[in-house]
């Protein structure tokens, strides 16, 4: 899976950013302290917003639509940063154009899109990686060392919580219907993926949520394990709950305290034995990570990040859909 390394040679990466939201400027800020990348250009869908966007971070170009920013040339690879109803089109136009993308989580609002963007990245050999920075933090990497290592034994259960209270009316992207909106996707992703990074993909997929406005806002799931292993996790758009994860083994258990999905720190617990608590040097709350990961990638000439692996990425999707054919909950258009 490789793609000649795109010609980087020793010059940094050069990045564009599509859209010009919160998101996108906390990207382009993080990665300044990278120091084999730059960003050389910003796309969105009107000028005025990009032209804005590229004179408040000193950006070289701006594109007043999508496609010319998926044909730059300077471009090594994109960082998509729309709403997640909107990851569909970008990602499209830059695999079609030959360029590798970076596209922000969830990946899409459906499996279905998730796949069809696969396919193409895979049938064109371009780059494609979710934006699932936890994976990528090395808190994260090193308890999944632990835990293949068998520092507590067989997996049996994993619990993770996200939840957020903070007063939006029914404009905002979390309680839009069109923008994919409500807790599951843009929060229990999180706990989703931090389950599967340790048990995989579920037999089983049970869910429960108050939907209010067409969105779900306090969601709860249970994954299913052949092995007889769980994951009990939950999301809210109305509760500012622990925001934490513990992963309970036969031997031990690993417990990850407030912003577990990205974190600057676990504890282990083992019977018999002290405490130990397992930390790592440098940003955990940034995108530096990601983007080091993707620029590793494509140095190497890989199409596909082994830390990121699409085949989880659409797992991942297939226990949202899952999930959100329990509550009964569809979006206009699907």
């Amino acid at each position: 899976m490789a793609d000649e390394g795109r010609g980087l040679g020793e010059r940094p990466v050069r990045w564009g950013v599509l859209a010009t939201g919160g998101i996108a400027g906390k990207f382009v800020e993080d990665l300044a302290e990278l120091p084999d990348a730059e960003v050389v250009a910003v796309g969105s869908r009107s000028s005025a917003s990009a032209e804005a966007f590229a004179e408040r971070f000193g950006i070289p170009r701006a594109h007043g639509d999508w496609a010319s920013l998926a044909g730059d040339p300077e471009v090594d690879v994109v960082y998509v940063a729309t709403p997640h109803s909107a990851h569909q089109e970008p990602v499209r136009l830059c695999l079609e154009a030959g360029t590798p993308v970076l596209c922000e989580k969830p990946f899409t609002l459906n499996a279905a899109q998730a796949e069809e963007l696969v396919e193409l990245a895979r049938e064109r050999r371009v780059f494609l990686m979710e934006a699932m920075w936890t994976y990528c933090n090395p808190v994260v990497r090193r308890m999944a060392e632990l835990v293949a290592d068998g520092a507590i034994g067989e997996v049996l259960a994993v619990h993770a919580d996200f939840g957020i209270e903070a007063p939006m009316d029914a404009t905002h992207r979390l309680r839009d219907p069109l923008l994919g909106g409500g807790a599951l996707l843009d929060l229990g992703v999180y706990p989703v993926a931090f389950a599967q990074l340790l048990l995989g993909e579920p037999d089983e997929v049970r869910a429960w949520a108050r939907l209010s406005g067409g969105v779900d806002d306090n969601t709860g799931l249970l994954l299913g394990y052949a092995s007889g292993a769980v994951a009990a996790l939950t999301c809210s758009l109305v509760a500012d709950t622990a925001r934490t994860a513990v992963v309970t083994g036969s031997l031990g258990r690993i417990e990850f305290p407030r912003g577990f999905f990205h974190p600057e720190r676990f504890v282990l617990h083992r019977a018999g034995a002290e405490p130990e608590e397992f930390s790592a040097p440098g940003p955990s709350g940034s995108f530096l990570h990601e983007a080091a990961e993707v620029g590793r990638a494509l140095r190497a000439g890989e199409t596909e990040s082994p830390l990121v692996p699409l085949d989880g990425t659409l797992a991942v999707m297939r226990t949202l859909d899952a999930a959100r054919r329990e509550i009964g909950l569809r979006y206009p258009g699907e």
